[in-house]
């Protein structure tokens, strides 16, 4: 289909047409999770299918997006802001504690967030995988998000003194990479670990990245 078909407008039942496009959009974003978080997954879900599992007509879906690929990218943003948002949180509550407590509350918040909806991991992690040039890049925007967020908690650790004073992009990126491997292998019960002793391996790897050995703070 060349472009979205034309949105209604005024109200009726009560809601203005920018309220019922947003409904049908959460509808759908839910039918997405379930259909390309478990099965069949996003390749072998179709048009048809989607609307259906959201209660809706291809019609309504053609108004809210172009295709399935925009339903996936659209997803994968909402994950990543879940995750996002809980890591926030964490963060302001702890803002004042010393930096391994600060650092646990963090992975603890974003790791409960990612690991609690299997359908989440398989969102973030392999499901938009390989899809095309426009999601791989989505997907390397989001994690270079992740990175800057490492590197300025680093530069606030090492402005306090309790971290040591460098340029984290690169072991930023080489954590992040640890991070999610680590998430998606525990969830999938490849890891015999708790979710807790999980945090805990990744804080010391940040731990470590932050005071490497010979630094005294």
């Amino acid at each position: 289909m060349a472009g979205r078909l034309k949105q209604p407008t005024g109200r009726y039942g009560g809601r203005t047409a920018e309220e019922r496009q947003a409904e049908r959009r959460r509808r759908f974003l839910d039918a997405a999770l379930q259909l390309f978080g478990d099965s069949p997954g996003f390749r072998s879900t179709t048009v048809a299918a989607l609307s259906e599992a959201a209660g809706l007509s291809t019609r309504q879906f053609y108004e809210e997006f172009r295709t399935l690929e925009d339903v996936l990218a659209a997803l994968h943003l909402q994950v990543n802001d879940w995750a996002e948002e809980a890591a926030l949180a964490a963060l302001a509550d702890a803002r004042d504690l010393p930096l391994a407590e600060r650092a646990t509350a963090i992975f603890r918040a974003y790791a409960a967030n990612v690991t609690s909806d299997p359908r989440r991991i398989r969102i973030t992690f392999v499901e938009i995988i390989g899809v095309s040039p426009r999601l791989e890049e989505q997907r390397l925007a989001r994690r270079a998000r992740w990175v800057d967020f490492i590197c300025g908690e680093a530069a606030a650790a090492a402005a306090r003194g309790e971290a040591a004073p460098r340029d984290y992009r690169i072991a930023a990126t080489a954590f992040i990479g640890s991070v999610n491997g680590l998430l998606h292998d525990w969830r999938a019960g490849w890891v015999d670990a708790t979710l807790d002793e999980v945090v805990e391996e990744l804080v010391r790897q940040l731990l470590g990245i932050l005071r490497p050995e010979g630094w005294c703070g």
